[in-house]
């Protein structure tokens, strides 16, 4: 088998492998750099215009995984037992406007664009968040838009993590209010500039998950000739 083939097969049985884990072994930790991978997946995912809208929490503290179980009906089994749980936020409308600091110095400094090519795209994005995505129609509508970006660095994560045999669980299941005042009276929203988008949990699987079901590929796929 070409090592084209071979790579192909670990991929899908890493797919295969990864379940939505509720509870982990307690005893096992993830090592360093087993973590530093799954994190730098993260950081090397794309986002939409390269705006990068996203920090991730890593909370290992008990007392604070404690206080955000309290309100996250969600991760009960895994707020507890995972190794590291990672709080992804998303960066507000203060950050992610066309015209913010924070997109000035993410083309200026990180992307290295030139003065001149950054107040020419910044007409370009000003266009394709006002008109054609309609992002300013609510603060929400453009929350929701960087909320996006983050499930890109969070897929990744969680793959890259089952590449090397590490479970993995995304939660939803929050109360967003109580969450958001949670991590804000621990300062971590940057007032105002970060708000919660979607916390997972990573370890190693306490007992083995029944048989993956998905729907057949044909079912969800139409090709157009």
């Amino acid at each position: 088998m070409s090592h084209h083939e071979d790579t192909k097969k670990e991929i899908l049985e890493a797919l295969q492998f990864r379940h939505a884990t509720k509870e982990f072994d307690p005893t096992k930790k993830i090592s360093d750099s087993d973590f530093q991978f799954i994190l730098e997946a993260g950081r090397l995912s794309p986002s939409s215009v390269g705006y990068e809208p996203w920090k991730f929490i890593v909370v290992q503290n008990r007392q604070l995984r404690e206080k955000l179980r309290e309100v996250s009906w969600g991760a009960q089994g895994q707020l507890p037992t995972a190794s590291h749980f990672v709080v992804i936020l998303a960066r507000t409308i203060k950050d992610t406007k066309y015209d913010s600091k924070y997109v000035e110095d993410q083309m200026l400094n990180v992307k290295k664009f030139p003065l001149e090519v950054f107040e020419q795209i910044k007409v370009r994005y000003k266009s394709f968040q006002e008109e054609d995505l309609h992002l300013f129609e609510s603060d929400r509508a453009i929350f929701d838009w960087a909320c996006k970006q983050t499930y890109i660095a969070l897929g990744n994560m969680m793959t890259a993590a089952a590449q090397i045999g590490i479970d993995s669980c995304p939660i939803e299941g929050f109360d967003f209010d109580k969450v958001q005042a949670v991590l804000e009276e621990e300062g971590l929203l940057e007032n105002g500039h970060l708000g919660i988008s979607v916390m997972v949990a990573f370890g190693y699987r306490m007992k083995e998950p029944r048989p993956k079901t998905r729907k057949k590929l044909e079912d969800i796929v139409q090709w157009i000739e």
